[in-house]
């Protein structure tokens, strides 16, 4: 395994790493969740992601009840929070990025993971209803008490990062470190284009999420819609509807032949292209099975055969590539 410094913080994070988002608590039962997280660090996967609206905090009870058992040394993984949709109260000072939320959900995802500090704490979308001020005063205080060693954002703008930096550096606070945007072949504009400025002025770091897609860089649609997959879960017909088109797996289809041509399967060459984007800090694999996860930890080691004329290959079928500012 190769790691990556998190931005420009001196945390080193392993570039693969494990999110639990649709299986842990949910998609897949405890034994196999337990498997995967064993397999991941035993290959040294060292981040392990979550969030406090996963199946309803579930998929923490789950993580920490692994973690509890795994006897791994604290100081050896990274583990993470996310707070804004809290786990289905129905009060409003239970979801938001308001002090309060930020405060109690921190004290839940503690309990729930079972540890004594959270590596990386992520406001999991921007509250319009919450001064950024606040909310970087709160993840300020809860550093400063040894709760978060470090925050970030999930799908924030680069104008909110930039603004939640302005206060942070006007103040003497602490300021995000990292996003975690989404970033695969059909969904780039973000990571390529809109934060380009952020690496260099912030140093922002990346934990990428639905690397595959949700699934469609794989060759498992191409011909049928199997059943058992996140894509036919109940209550998440946008993400089928986002990413199953006619044009999505016509790309697909090339890519797959492209990826036999190389002698390697296509979910491996489509991580494989993530990570080599330079300010990718970390891509996170979501796995329901074990043969996934064998499979997709393997994308480390063709970085080597994914070479320029390859990269260009891949941009012929995609035909996306998003434009730079000219200025």
């Amino acid at each position: 395994m190769e790691y990556n410094n998190l931005g420009k913080s001196g945390l080193k994070v392993s570039r693969l790493s494990l999110g639990s988002w649709l299986t842990f608590g949910k998609l897949i039962d405890d034994k196999v969740s337990e498997k995967l997280m064993h397999y991941a660090y035993d290959n040294g996967v060292n981040f392990f992601d979550n969030a406090e609206i996963y199946a309803r905090g579930k998929s923490e009870k789950v993580m920490g009840k692994i973690l509890h058992k795994s006897g791994w040394s604290r100081d050896s993984f990274i583990v993470s929070s996310k707070v804004f949709f809290g786990t289905g109260g129905q009060w409003p000072t239970q979801k938001g990025l308001n002090r309060k939320h930020v405060f109690e959900a921190c004290h839940q995802a503690l309990k729930r993971l079972q540890v004594d500090y959270l590596d990386l704490y992520f406001c999991h979308r921007p509250d319009k209803s919450t001064p950024i001020e606040e909310t970087v005063w709160a993840m300020h205080q809860l550093i400063m008490q040894g709760k978060i060693l470090y925050w970030g954002t999930s799908e924030w703008s680069a104008q909110e990062i930039m603004e939640a930096h302005f206060f942070a550096k006007q103040n003497h606070l602490i300021g995000p470190i990292v996003e975690q945007p989404e970033y695969n072949m059909f969904a780039r504009k973000k990571v390529e284009v809109e934060f380009a400025q952020l690496y260099k002025t912030v140093g922002l770091g990346t934990t990428i999420w639905s690397p595959l897609a949700s699934g469609i860089l794989t060759d498992k649609y191409l011909n049928k819609f199997p059943k058992g997959t996140r894509l036919g879960v109940e209550g998440l017909e946008w993400l089928k509807e986002k990413n199953v088109t006619e044009e999505k797996l016509s790309k697909v289809t090339a890519l797959n032949e492209l990826a036999n041509e190389l002698d390697m399967s296509l979910p491996i060459m489509s991580l494989a292209w993530c990570l080599k984007n330079e300010n990718v800090s970390t891509v996170i694999l979501g796995a329901s099975k074990m043969s996934q996860l064998k499979e997709n930890i393997k994308s480390i080691d063709v970085l080597s055969q994914m070479d320029e004329s390859v990269m260009e290959r891949i941009e012929k079928v995609l035909e996306n590539q998003p434009e730079h500012p000219t200025f």
